[in-house]
């Protein structure tokens, strides 16, 4: 029987899923083509049938919740509508929460896998470098600001999230890693003067209403 349609489009986004998960957790190196199939619950055979090589399916598993609307965070209690016209804090407290500090597997990529892509092809720079922008356009978005100077708060906002996430995954004393976190999360809301208290129609000054849960 033929398989029904909307199958091969699902079957590729497992092995990406699958792929992401295990890239995450072990770097681009250290994991076989069998294993990322195995993990999508398929046989090593069936890979080139979807991608032309491991390195392309790199390519795919570089996005994040930026360029790719189906990408879901799997990040308990964490939410960020990109829809939203306070989606810069939204970003930066999520991208520096506990819950992505803890969920390795479901990292976004630009936190798991940069030493991985500084060694890979010019392919895999290019899907790098294409959700960066697109971090930093959202970010964009959400700032006061006008002019080049708001790209560049933009870019440094984004750089700061994703190095803070970096390099706390690799502090042993978690202590220092909450430390770290918070204080990359305090320098890039200040930035975005998304830590200033908003003025309410009603006259009265409230902090901003974000649908997800702050680090901890």
């Amino acid at each position: 029987m033929p398989y029904p349609t909307g199958h091969r489009d699902e079957v590729k986004k497992n092995i990406i899923n699958s792929a992401r998960k295990l890239f995450n957790r072990y770097g681009f190196e250290s994991v076989s083509l069998q294993q990322i199939m195995a993990g999508a619950g398929l046989t090593h055979g069936g890979f080139y049938s979807y991608f032309d090589s491991k390195s392309d399916l790199y390519a795919a598993v570089l996005g994040c919740f930026f360029t790719d609307p189906e990408w879901k965070s799997c990040w308990e209690g964490v939410h960020v509508d990109l829809s939203s016209t306070d989606v810069g804090p939204q970003v930066v407290r999520a991208y520096l929460s506990r819950q992505h500090y803890e969920d390795v597997e479901n990292s976004c990529p630009m936190v798991a896998l940069p030493t991985d892509v500084a060694r890979s092809g010019v392919s895999a720079k290019r899907a790098f470098e294409t959700v960066f922008k697109a971090m930093v356009s959202v970010l964009e978005r959400s700032l006061l600001e006008k002019g080049r100077r708001r790209r560049t708060t933009a870019q440094s906002i984004a750089a700061l999230s994703i190095g803070g996430m970096v390099v706390a995954r690799t502090m042993v004393d978690r202590a220092v890693a909450d430390e770290l976190r918070a204080a990359c999360m305090a320098v890039a809301l200040k930035l975005g003067g998304w830590d200033k208290k908003r003025i309410s129609p009603n006259g009265k000054s409230r902090r901003p209403q974000l649908r997800h849960v702050a680090a901890s």
